[in-house]
C-alpha cells in the first residue's frame, strides 16, 4: 500500500497524505450515494397508494369544475353590486369570459371598486381638512400642497376620484374580456379544421377535442383551456350538451355559441359530426370573408375624416399663406 501510494505521489507531484485524503473523501461520498439511494427507493405498494391518492384528487377536480366558478360576495362586499341578481349574473359572466375564474374573483373585484371609489376619495377629503385645520400635526411639504386646494376644487378632485375609482376596474374587464375573446375569436377556425380532421380520421369527438385542446396549448392557451375544462366536466359526468352549452356562456363568443348549437342538434337528430361540422366550417368561412368585405368598404369612409382633417388645415395654410405673408410685408413698408 506504502509502495502505491509512494508511485502515485511520484506520479503526480503531490503528497501521499493528500492522495489518502481524496480517496477517502472518494469512498464516502460512495457510500452516501449508496445509501441515498437504497433509502430514496419507495416500496412498490407505497407507489399504488400515491397514485390512488392522486387519482382521487383528480377525480375531486372534476367534481369541481361542475359547481361555479365564481363565488358571489356575502355580508358589506354584496352591497357593492347591484340588487338585481340578472345584474350581478352579468358581471360574473364578465369575470369568466375575461378568464378570472377564481371563487374570490368577484370579491376581489368589489373590493377594487370600493377601495378606488370610496377609501380612496375619502382618504383624500380627510387629508384635505386635516391639512386646512390648525393643530393637526401635519409635515410641512403636504400639508402646503393640501392647503392650496379650495373648496371647491377639493370637491371636484374628491368626486373626480371616485367617479374614475368606481368605472376604472369596469373599464379594465370589459376591455380584457374583448381582448381574451378576440384570441378566442382568432384561433377557433384552426381548432375547428383540426377537429374536423380528427373526427374524419376516426377519432370520436370527445377524444378529438382533449386532442385539439393539448395541440393548441401553446399557440391558443385560452381556446385549448376551454376544451380541457368542457371534456374535463363530460368526464365528470355532465351531459355534453349541458358541457358545451357552458363553454359558450364562459367565452361569450358566437361561434362558439353556434358550435355548441351545431353538436348539440348532431347529437338529437343523429346525424353525422363530421359532416355538420364540414357544412358549419365552410359557412364560417363564408361569414368571416364577407365580414371582412365589410370591414374593407368601411375603409373609404373612415379614412375620409382623418383625410380630411389632417389635409384640410394644411390646403388651407398652404392657400392663404402667400397672400398672408403679401399683406404683412406691404403692411410693414
Amino acid at each position: 500500500m506504502d509502495r502505491i501510494l509512494e508511485m502515485m505521489s511520484l506520479r503526480f507531484g503531490l503528497p501521499a497524505e493528500t492522495i489518502l485524503l481524496t480517496v477517502f473523501g472518494l469512498g464516502v461520498l460512495l457510500v452516501f450515494f449508496a445509501v441515498s439511494s437504497v433509502l430514496s427507493r419507495r416500496h412498490p405498494a407505497a407507489v399504488r397508494i400515491a397514485n390512488l391518492r392522486a387519482q382521487r384528487l383528480d377525480a375531486r377536480k372534476d367534481r369541481g369544475l361542475l359547481r361555479e366558478t365564481v363565488a358571489t360576495p356575502k355580508g358589506l362586499f354584496k352591497a357593492a353590486l347591484p340588487s338585481r341578481q340578472s345584474e350581478r349574473r352579468k358581471i360574473e359572466d364578465k369575470l369568466i369570459q375575461a378568464g378570472l375564474s377564481n371563487p374570490n374573483a368577484l370579491r376581489i373585484y368589489t373590493l377594487t371598486r370600493v377601495w378606488l371609489g370610496v377609501l380612496i376619495p375619502m382618504i383624500v377629503a380627510l387629508l384635505i381638512v386635516a391639512a386646512k385645520t390648525p393643530g393637526i400635526p401635519f409635515p410641512s411639504s403636504i400639508a402646503s400642497f393640501f392647503e392650496s386646494i379650495s373648496n371647491a376644487n377639493a370637491i371636484q378632485l374628491v368626486g373626480l376620484l371616485t367617479g374614475v375609482g368606481y368605472f376604472l376596474p369596469a373599464i379594465w374587464l370589459n376591455r380584457r374580456r374583448k381582448e381574451r375573446q378576440q384570441k378566442i375569436r382568432d384561433a377557433f377556425p384552426n381548432a375547428l379544421d383540426l377537429l374536423q380532421i380528427s373526427l374524419q380520421a376516426g377519432i370520436g369527438f370527445d377524444a378529438a377535442m382533449t386532442r385539439v385542446g393539448n395541440e393548441l396549448a401553446a399557440a391558443s392557451p385560452d381556446l385549448a383551456f376551454e376544451f380541457l375544462s368542457t371534456q374535463h366536466e363530460i368526464q365528470a359526468g355532465r351531459p355534453r350538451g349541458d358541457a358545451l352549452s357552458e363553454m359558450a356562456r364562459r367565452t361569450g363568443v358566437d361561434e362558439i355559441r353556434s358550435f355548441a348549437t351545431v353538436v348539440q342538434q348532431s347529437m338529437r337528430f343523429g346525424t353525422s359530426m363530421s359532416d355538420a361540422l364540414t357544412t358549419y366550417a365552410s359557412e364560417m368561412r363564408d361569414w368571416r370573408e364577407n365580414r371582412a368585405q365589410e370591414l374593407a368598404n368601411q375603409l373609404p369612409v373612415k379614412m375620409s375624416a382623418v383625410l380630411a382633417a389632417l389635409m384640410l388645415p394644411t390646403l388651407m395654410i398652404i392657400t392663404a399663406a402667400p397672400s398672408l405673408i403679401r399683406y404683412f410685408r406691404g403692411f410693414g413698408a
